[in-house]
């Protein structure tokens, strides 16, 4: 599975310690930055990781800034994102199962590392359920193709 990452300089330390997990569990990762510790705006690190998974050049995003607000705010400006912000694990595998979600967002000032782990290991395991679900993604796709004119 291929993941790509993107942070500003308020997620730059998880987004760290997230692709350690990863890598040590056989992901293939590509980080898209920021990679220092320098001011730096979320919006530049979202889009680059957003159009990187609408190209389907990555299985899925995961992007870190001090909340997580902004940066996935900023991904699901792109269309074809759905970009989830979750604090839970409850969260993180219904986003998927439900919403089909694909690109996870967190926040670093929220969640701690090893819950932010969790989370990412249940994001990543849990499997879209289709049927009543994909009737609600189409009606959001319709959504998009009405505003993106």
């Amino acid at each position: 599975m291929r993941i790509a990452l993107g942070s500003d300089h308020g997620g730059l330390n998880l987004k760290k310690e997230i692709i350690l997990h990863l890598e040590k569990k056989g992901y293939e990762i590509k980080d898209f930055g920021t990679y220092t510790e320098d001011s730096c705006d979320y919006p530049d690190f979202a889009l680059q990781v957003a159009e990187s998974v609408v190209k389907k050049e990555f299985d899925f995003g995961i992007l870190v800034c001090g909340t997580g607000i902004g940066i996935s705010i900023t991904a699901n400006k792109v269309p074809g994102i759905r970009a989830a912000l979750c604090s839970d694990t409850f969260s993180a595998h219904a986003t998927r199962e439900h919403n089909n979600a694909n690109i996870l967002a967190l926040g670093e000032r929220v969640v701690g590392k090893g819950l932010a782990l969790d989370i990412v290991d249940t994001f990543l395991n849990a499997e879209f359920q289709g049927d009543r679900h994909q009737k609600r993604i189409d009606k959001i796709t319709k959504i998009e193709e009405k505003y993106s004119k």
